[in-house]
């Protein structure tokens, strides 16, 4: 039986997250302001790129998490990145008092940190996909982590990143585990994605109890303008 991990973009937009969704035949992606993210389905055939440049319209980008299909003549694949999928059935989760929980009047900050620091796509509205937390440094926001793709029974840790003059001090490690704490809580099981070439990451993400789940592509693609 497929698990919801196969497929998390799918899985998250076609259930939790619905409320997020747009969609066009069988195809389906977050509203653009909160998330790149869209999916195809798991019986996706190549009728499905059609659906997919309905949503995104002549010239737009899609980014999928390991897409089942590759796109056909005149897409061009803009972004094409290895990485992997690890889960935290085993971690011991901790909640962390300073740590300070973040919302839309935080997102300027959060922003500019994602500017500074590239963890992945941050939007306008990603806060709105469930909690962030963060630390701050004489009131500047230093380090950030939070929830993305929400998977039936799974949510992703996402956003980790921590500004480069306050790294080396576990600021990082600390709000995994406070997120991780709060998905647990939730009774779900927490998750992540890391590119495979950052080798540092994955293995702190090990060293914490998170087990290697299987490699995964992210690809964004353009749609032909004609």
């Amino acid at each position: 039986m497929l698990s919801p991990l196969d497929n998390p973009a799918h899985a998250a937009l076609t259930g939790p997250h619905a409320h997020f969704a747009q969609s066009h035949g069988r195809a389906v992606r977050y509203d653009p302001a909160v998330s790149p993210w869209a999916a195809m389905p798991d019986e996706a055939d190549e009728s499905i790129w059609a659906d997919l440049a309905a949503l995104a319209g002549p010239g737009g980008t899609l980014s999928l998490p390991g897409p089942a299909l590759p796109p056909p003549p005149g897409w061009t694949v803009e972004m094409d990145v290895p990485g992997v999928q690890m889960v935290a059935e085993t971690v011991e989760t901790a909640p962390d008092d300073e740590a300070v929980q973040l919302t839309a009047a935080d997102v300027p900050d959060m922003l500019a940190l994602a500017e500074r620091t590239r963890p992945g796509p941050f939007l306008p509205r990603t806060v709105e996909l469930g909690t962030y937390l963060g630390f701050r440094h004489e009131g500047r926001l230093i380090a950030m982590a939070g929830e993305r793709m929400h998977p039936p029974g799974w949510t992703e840790i996402s956003a980790v990143c921590t500004d480069a003059g306050f790294r080396g001090r576990g600021l990082g490690t600390r709000l995994v585990l406070a997120v991780a704490h709060g998905i647990a809580a939730r009774g779900e099981t927490p998750f992540l994605h890391a590119a495979a070439a950052n080798t540092s990451a994955i293995r702190l993400y090990a060293a914490l109890g998170f087990r290697l789940r299987r490699d995964i592509d992210f690809v964004s693609v353009r749609v032909p303008r004609a």
